[in-house]
This record gives C-alpha cells, structure tokens and sequence, in this order.
C-alpha cells in the first residue's frame, strides 16, 4: 500500500461533498464497497471475481482498524463500522453474511469455490 495516502483528508472530502449535497440520512448515504479478482491464464483466457458489499456512509470514522475507508463505511445489517471490526470479523462475516461480509473476502470465496486457490 501506498504509504502517503491520507484517507483521513478522503473520508473527509467524501463527507463535506456529501454535506454540500445536503446527504444526512443514511438513505441518502448508501455506498458499496467492491472487489474484483482477475485471474489471467498464459492462453489469454481471464476469469473474474466479484465480491460486493452494501452499506452506508457515517460520520464521524469510527475504529481505527483496517485500511482506507474502513472508518466510515457500515455494512448494511451491522451496527458498527469496518474501523471496528477485527479482520476475522470481515473475513468470515457471520450467517446473514453468506460466510464472507466484506467485499474482498466475497471475491475471494468465489475463487476459493471454483477451485482454483491453491
């Protein structure tokens, strides 16, 4: 990862274009977190992967744990944010999460079931 990324300074961009656009309620804050593997075989033939998570927007970040916009970002059915979730959390989910909550763990889930993880 890129080390002189502020994600602060960017979850705050992303709140004050929101706040200009007069978003306050979490309808009005949707988002979607989304992952795409790509796996290209030496014959040219690619195969993808796409996991995908709903969720909303909050302010202020809440957690520290994770990366990027994990602090903002509540997926749908949870109450707390992926700043405040343990990666076990994310990687696994739980029943209403299909095994997989977060979008990296969905796309990679799909892979492992195609049987080509190693």
């Amino acid at each position: 990862a890129d080390g002189s990324r502020d994600f602060g300074m960017a979850m705050e961009k992303v709140e004050n274009l929101l706040a200009e656009k007069g978003a306050t309620t979490p309808e009005q804050r949707t988002a979607r977190f989304v992952c795409v593997l790509c796996l290209a075989w030496p014959d040219g033939h690619t195969e993808t992967f796409r996991g995908e998570v709903e969720g909303t927007l909050v302010w202020p970040p809440r957690g520290d744990k994770g990366h990027g916009y994990d602090p903002v970002f509540k997926p749908a059915g949870h109450d707390r944010t992926f700043g405040e979730m343990e990666t076990d959390e994310k990687t696994h989910g739980g029943p209403q999460d299909g095994g997989a909550l977060s979008h990296r763990a969905r796309a990679f889930r799909l892979f492992v079931e195609k049987g080509l993880a190693r």
